[in-house]
């Protein structure tokens, strides 16, 4: 009697084989991909592009009225010790810069992507989460403190 024996599927011993690859490979695309670090170093982008677009505007004022930062008309200066760009109460405020940029150098004042608070409303309502100061030499410096780098700075 000739019989004939026909397999058909896989053997538990194969299922896991595959299994236990596909879970290897997954880990490894894990670890290479890192989204957690991905999202990070692209905050950290957004906040270098939001410093250099206020330092640019801050500029292109100074440029406009022969070095000198004005502000509806009025010489206004940039401080010296790290202020943080926010809406302000007090007139003059040296941190309070929204007026003397908007809308003419640029249309909004860009905010720290995950700063709680931070945001832009209005000239009169905003806090950007973004320092600013003068040095010695003049050179103008926004700065953030990122996720991955800890100081982010761009100065002009």
């Amino acid at each position: 009697m000739n019989k004939k024996t026909y397999t058909r599927g896989f053997t538990l011993i194969e299922i896991l084989v595959v299994i236990g690859i596909i879970a290897l490979l997954s880990a490894i695309v894990l670890v290479a991909v890192n989204p957690s670090r991905q999202f990070k170093l692209a905050r950290d982008s957004q906040r270098v592009s939001n410093m250099n677009t206020i330092i640019n505007s801050i500029h292109q004022n100074m440029a406009e009225h022969r070095g000198t930062f004005m502000c509806n008309g009025t010489p206004r200066t940039i401080p010296t010790v790290a202020t943080v760009i926010q809406s302000s109460a007090t007139p003059n405020d040296p941190g309070d810069i929204a007026s003397c940029i908007i809308p003419n150098y640029v249309s909004a004042l860009p905010f720290d992507p995950s700063i709680p608070g931070a945001h832009f409303t209005s000239v009169t309502d905003y806090m950007t989460g973004y320092e600013i100061m003068r040095d010695a030499n003049g050179r103008i410096t926004a700065s953030s403190t990122g996720e991955l780098t800890p100081t982010i700075s761009a100065t002009r």
